[in-house]
């Protein structure tokens, strides 16, 4: 008989190796968090409703505009919402100055609004979190180096940039997103120091570096993790500052070029008709009000506590010798 028989003990068993966390994972938790969040709070879930069918329009655009958006018809020309045209079609949101219709021109300009926030906050976030890592992990010249253009850029007005850059390159899609991302990297590398600073502090960070871990894996396997919840709460405001600042840009003319649709082209287009054809100008500004407010609303709602997932799950892996 064991000694473990002899003395009325049960026989311990090895426990089951706990899975390490992955992407897939933290993916998915995160995913039935906001479901979950969502449905227990109204004005979260009308925020993600809203911006999934802005999104859903804007990728089947030609599905679901009525009209196309660039067909002029002078007998409908500031036409008010609801009016009956050739046909029996209706302009359920009225007309433009050149008789096309603002509904089918609201579904594209939210298709090139949204692409030139995405793309920029994209570029934007790359330039910045990877600073930001070198900055906060090196120390010395580089981080001097980079803080003070930093620095700098952050003492300048973004938009005085965009338009001087703008005026320079010239007008396009393509030309907006680059300077849009370069006007606000900084934000991102900022963040992203200061993040890392703290994180060199604690004791599994330092034991990491101890225990030889080369640069390359110390950044992307354990840094970079612990870095990207706080990074998508800003991509989230930061999309929404960039939807403003490339309506702005094309209000006065140095964004997207006529004959395309983009909300703040629809603004200049319908500036000189506001007493008259009110609609112009209230439907994509509240279009682009409602977005902002929902990418806030989420952004608000998950930046409290973004941070912590990331950092337990991290903290456990080195918890059990990983």
């Amino acid at each position: 008989m064991t000694p473990e028989a002899t003395s009325g003990r049960p026989e311990k068993t090895a426990s089951p190796p706990v899975p390490s966390p992955n992407a897939a994972s933290a993916l998915r938790s995160r995913v039935r968090m906001v479901w979950h969040v969502g449905r227990g709070n109204l004005l979260l879930g009308t925020a993600v409703g809203f911006l999934v069918v802005l999104v859903l329009a804007a990728v089947f655009a030609p599905i679901v505009a009525p009209h196309d958006p660039m067909a002029i018809n002078p007998a409908l020309r500031n036409s008010p919402p609801g009016t009956l045209g050739d046909g029996g079609s209706t302009a359920l949101l009225g007309t433009d100055a050149l008789g096309r219709d603002e509904l089918s021109r609201l579904i594209y300009g939210a298709r090139v609004s949204l692409l030139v926030a995405v793309l920029s906050v994209l570029l934007s976030g790359l330039i910045g979190v990877t600073l930001g890592l070198l900055a906060g992990y090196y120390r010395g010249f580089r981080e001097s180096l980079i803080m003070r253009i930093v620095d700098l850029q952050m003492g300048l007005p973004s938009l005085l940039i965009a338009l001087l850059a703008l005026y320079v390159l010239g007008s396009g899609i393509l030309n907006v997103v680059l300077v849009l991302a370069v006007t606000r990297w900084m934000v991102y590398a900022r963040l992203v120091r200061g993040i890392l600073l703290s994180l060199r502090e604690r004791q599994f960070f330092e034991g990491i570096l101890q225990l030889g871990a080369s640069d390359a894996r110390a950044i992307l396997r354990h840094a970079l993790p612990n870095v990207l919840s706080p990074v998508s709460v800003l991509l989230t405001l930061e999309m929404a500052m960039m939807m403003l600042l490339e309506a702005s840009l094309d209000f006065i003319g140095l964004g997207v070029q006529p004959p395309e649709a983009s909300w703040g082209l629809m603004l200049a287009e319908g500036k000189n008709y506001m007493t008259t054809a009110w609609w112009q100008v209230t439907l994509p500004g509240v279009a682009i009000m409602l977005t902002a407010l929902s990418l806030n609303i989420i952004a608000a709602r998950f930046g409290g506590s973004s941070a912590k997932p990331v950092l337990r799950m991290d903290l456990e892996q080195h918890g059990r010798g990983a």
